[in-house]
């Protein structure tokens, strides 16, 4: 039984980090962090769920908030799991949010198996991602610094 949410309680479930969603062998659990919307996914990601998790994984991309999808905790990832990936990159891209992708081994190995062309932006753990984002948060305020200086 598939648990339907909406936008807001989608982003009211992330503040709150607490909740789980069971998507037929698989976890998903999103954690609104001080720099992004951490999305995790555990067990197994194949083409009995996939279509659940994209589902629920793309409600959480959130307006001028960055995504993390934590995919290290995946013990099995059939590549109909590539279409989940697509799925957030292309709804990330039309929403203008950054987003990461932290593979695990079991990703990382059906990745390097495919075409090079659908490469994914990833980091090596939430930690590393949520750094590079505030590293780049950083960069645009520098950038920002002198032109607030010329218009004082």
């Amino acid at each position: 039984m598939a648990i339907e949410i909406t936008t807001r309680s989608a982003a009211r479930m992330a503040r709150q980090g607490n909740s789980v969603i069971e998507c037929e062998g698989a976890q998903l659990r999103a954690h609104l962090r001080h720099l992004a919307t951490v999305v995790t996914i555990r067990g197994q990601v194949d083409a009995t769920n996939v279509d659940q998790l994209a589902e629920h994984a793309r409600r959480f991309v959130l307006t001028q908030e960055s995504l993390v999808l934590d995919l290290s905790g995946v013990t099995g990832f059939a590549a109909a799991g590539i279409w989940l990936l697509c799925v957030l990159d292309e709804e990330c891209r039309a929403a203008g949010v950054d987003w990461t992708l932290i593979e695990g081994p079991v990703v990382s190995q059906l990745l390097a198996d495919f075409d090079q062309d659908a490469m994914f932006p990833t980091a090596g753990s939430v930690d590393l991602a949520l750094h590079a984002l505030a590293d780049g948060n950083d960069q645009r305020r520098q950038m920002l610094l002198p032109l607030f200086r010329k218009s004082a």
